[in-house]
């Protein structure tokens, strides 16, 4: 699930766009209002984290200019300023939830996730499919109510597919989806790991099968290759 952190504090980015990864989420980390303003135009992004003092402008005029431009993603403010005006400002703007400094990992992580599965939002607690059932919050994936561990990256891929089984999800949508702007892309990573995928489903006995579309995309369906 992609995230835009918008943070210009580099060891504070750093130390949030790391608990991002290890929770399961693909975080792009800018640093100026512009920057974030230029990749919200450029990518899908599932949530949005800001900070409100930005070297090139405030947040808050961040999240009004998208909201006004149709950026329906939920928005969580990261910020110093504590007094009861700067929050309801804060919410009135747009954002959908607003998380003091300092903080602890845990509670961005819990609050990030406590706005995706708002009515609306991206995300459900959690998915099955047959005798799959993947826990979103505890990161867990189980067949026939036994663990199969799973790397992180090919739990992604299975989570994308998972929230659209049964129908086709684009080449596109999935590289978008799953890998960010620093990271390294070729032009079949998403076959190699859907490869991957396919044997650990196979391996764990899961009554599940990724069919591919040629041309097109891939879809989760229950049942057999």
């Amino acid at each position: 699930m992609r995230i835009l952190l918008v943070e210009d504090n580099e060891r504070l980015a750093e130390f949030i766009a790391a608990g991002l990864k290890s929770a399961g989420f693909v975080p792009d980390v800018f640093g100026t209002a512009a920057d974030a303003s230029a990749a919200f135009e450029s990518a899908p992004y599932q949530a949005a984290i800001l900070d409100l003092g930005l070297p090139d402008g405030d947040g808050l005029e961040l999240i009004k200019t998208q909201r006004a431009r149709g950026t329906t993603c939920p928005m969580m403010v990261l910020t110093a300023r504590d007094g009861i005006n700067d929050r309801v400002t804060g919410l009135n703007a747009g954002a959908d939830d607003y998380l003091l400094k300092p903080f602890a990992m845990e509670e961005l992580v819990a609050r990030l996730r406590a706005i995706l599965r708002r009515p609306g939002a991206a995300l459900s607690v959690e998915l099955g499919l047959g005798n799959l059932v993947f826990d979103t919050a505890g990161r867990e994936v189980r067949v026939d109510g036994a663990l199969v561990p799973m790397p992180r990256r090919e739990m992604e891929m299975l989570e994308h597919l998972l929230r659209r089984a049964g129908k086709v999800v684009p080449k596109r949508s999935l590289e978008e989806g799953l890998y960010g702007f620093d990271d390294e892309v070729s032009s079949n990573s998403v076959e190699v790991l859907i490869s991957r995928l396919r044997k650990r489903l196979q391996q764990s006995k899961a009554g599940v099968a990724v069919h591919t579309w040629r041309g097109i995309g891939y879809m989760l369906a229950d049942g057999g290759p």
